[in-house]
């Protein structure tokens, strides 16, 4: 689809083409222009104020559809941009066809996940639909070709979702793709208390930290999401505390790397956690996102107190990739398998009971025989209940790609096996018959049961009795599958519930402050809001915001003499001018 202007505007305030007359040529061709008499309007040619011309466009007034890829990290993303535009009176449909403007948040750590991305721009320009793009894709590879054009918001600029989202129906092309910097040293990401709609109103998703220490071979999250910068503790913990203050009972934890966080600000994960947990009511519960081995491994010992804690899921995502030295030291991963068996041989004996999951890549660049069967092996001594198997994809632009590839067949045929060997063992049938207490937080795909979790983070399902979505029970295990139980209800059994307030309904926006309480509605003049800022460029180079004159003290009177005057010296310019061509 063609662009809506030739030129991509690096930011919103580039919007003055190179054909625009400028002052001085304006004043050459006066003379060509001819006064005439307007025609009185007749009574069926008066527009009303609440009827806008057909050509306007009204910021705020149209439907925006939201699609989102990859990790909760994303999907984070994903809610504050829904919360910011709802915010601002924009409609947030789950109707694409409806949609005027499709906002795709994309995720580049697999080819697969790209190519949907692509096929929806496609899809998108097709039916003649305003696209805003977001993510790791657009914000590691902006200049790629099917991207030519198009709107981008970088994933440290979310903040500004509904800048781009408004200059982007009006037919502009924006790109927003620059760091957060607090005196030179690299922030966070968008701050965490902007308005949000949360995908399940039970769970709040908060990003701990963005970007890693690590310079893997394989990945390309890196080259969007840049090196570690964390959120300072205190800002985490009112975060959480304004989640359980609307109804939530659930707090992810995630980032590209839990484990090493704080790094960057003098403190670490163990901290936070402990910070966090005294914020945790009764009836609630916090799951830690992956963290590699190298980062846990000097917090062990409080790692294994922290996830004993009853409010805490007995849970850990640690991705080991592949149990091959030789495959790891090619992938830069920074530890050996002997470091990632002491993490798990730890846990296992600190924390009974407890849930690893890991990840692991089939096939990646020198991978052997030898070296795929040692991670067969692996799998098969710790039978690991939750496994992310994935085959290789070389990405553009990484190293890996451009090292000696696995041919395509070993690849799948890896994949395979290991797949097989995960489907070989049952994680859960000597649980059957236990009496656990599980949190009821979401339903099913299949929208045949509600589905809960018990504090070693394992699925148990549970019968769909609205009563209990959101709230601590206790049941009966009765049935075991591969990725799930299915427990009973306890009837004598108490029940514990989180909520502080009711939780929001689905859909409804959280966190709204003054500042988006007193955004404009639909129909509104966009521009007059006071929270508006352009931002300048000063001489040095470097961009602050301009404080607009209606944002001024008296900027309404100042704007009004203003106007005045113009509006006399246009009146004599223009009498003058008629009386010369007469």
């Amino acid at each position: 689809m063609p662009a809506a202007c030739d030129s991509v505007l690096e930011d919103i305030e580039d919007i003055v083409s190179a054909e625009d007359l400028k002052p001085h040529d304006r004043q050459f061709v006066r003379k060509n222009v001819f006064p005439k008499v307007r025609k009185r309007n007749s009574q069926k040619n008066i527009q009303t104020d609440d009827d806008p011309p057909s050509d306007s466009i009204i910021p705020g007034a149209q439907k925006i559809w939201i699609r989102t890829w990859g990790c909760s990290h994303n999907n984070s993303d994903g809610e504050y941009m829904a919360g910011q535009l709802a915010a601002y009176g924009y409609k947030i449909t789950d109707n694409s066809a409806e949609a005027d403007l499709w906002l795709l948040n994309s995720c580049t750590v697999k080819n697969p996940a790209e190519d949907h991305f692509r096929n929806s721009i496609k899809k998108a320009q097709e039916g003649k639909k305003k696209v805003v793009l977001a993510g790791c894709v657009p914000q590691a590879q902006p200049r790629q070709d099917y991207l030519k054009g198009l709107s981008i918001i970088g994933v440290q600029q979310i903040d500004r979702v509904v800048e781009v989202v408004e200059e982007t129906i009006k037919g502009h092309s924006v790109r927003l793709l620059g760091q957060k910097k607090d005196n030179g040293k690299r922030l966070g990401g968008a701050r965490l208390d902007l308005p949000k709609i949360r995908r399940n109103p039970l769970i709040e998703i908060i990003s701990i930290n963005t970007g890693c220490l690590n310079a893997c071979t394989y990945c390309k999250t890196k080259h969007a999401r840049g090196d570690l910068a964390s959120y300072p503790v205190e800002e985490l913990v009112d975060r959480a505390k304004q989640s359980f203050q609307e109804g939530v009972c659930e707090i992810w934890l995630t980032s590209e790397d839990t484990g090493a966080y704080g790094r960057d600000i003098g403190t670490d994960l163990p901290t936070l956690l402990w910070k966090l947990v005294e914020a945790i009511p009764e009836g609630a519960m916090l799951r830690l996102g992956m963290t590699n081995p190298p980062y846990i491994l000097e917090h062990l010992e409080e790692m294994a107190k922290i996830l004993n804690h009853p409010r805490v899921y007995a849970f850990l995502h640690i991705p080991v990739q592949s149990a091959s030295d030789s495959v790891l030291m090619d992938m830069k991963r920074e530890y050996c398998i002997a470091d990632f068996k002491q993490v798990v041989d730890f846990l296992k004996e600190k924390v009974p009971g407890i849930t690893i999951a890991t990840d692991i890549i089939c096939g990646f660049p020198g991978e052997t025989d030898e070296d795929f069967q040692e991670t067969m092996k692996l799998v098969e001594q710790y039978k690991f209940p939750s496994l992310f198997i994935n085959q290789f994809y070389p990405r553009p632009g990484t190293p890996a790609a451009k090292m000696h590839q696995v041919p395509a067949t070993v690849k799948k045929q890896r994949t395979k096996d290991l797949s097989q060997l995960f489907h070989s063992y049952n994680p859960y049938d000597h649980k059957v018959g236990e009496r656990q207490r599980v949190l009821v937080t979401e339903e099913s795909f299949d929208s045949n049961y509600y589905v809960a979790h018990n504090p070693f983070y394992e699925q148990v399902l549970v019968p769909k009795d609205p009563l209990l979505m959101g709230k601590m029970v206790e049941v009966n295990i009765y049935e075991a599958g591969k990725h799930f139980m299915k427990g009973q209800p306890v009837s004598d059994a108490r029940v514990y519930t989180a909520y502080i307030t009711r939780p929001l309904a689905k859909g409804e926006v959280s966190g709204l402050t003054e500042e988006f309480r007193h955004a404009p509605q639909k129909g509104t003049n966009w521009k007059a809001h006071p929270s508006a800022e352009i931002p300048v460029k000063t001489p040095l180079g470097s961009w602050m915001p301009l404080q607009l004159p209606w944002q001024q003290e008296g900027g309404g009177l100042k704007i009004l003499s203003v106007s005045l005057a113009l509006l006399a010296v246009l009146v004599m310019f223009y009498y003058g001018g008629m009386k010369t061509e007469l």
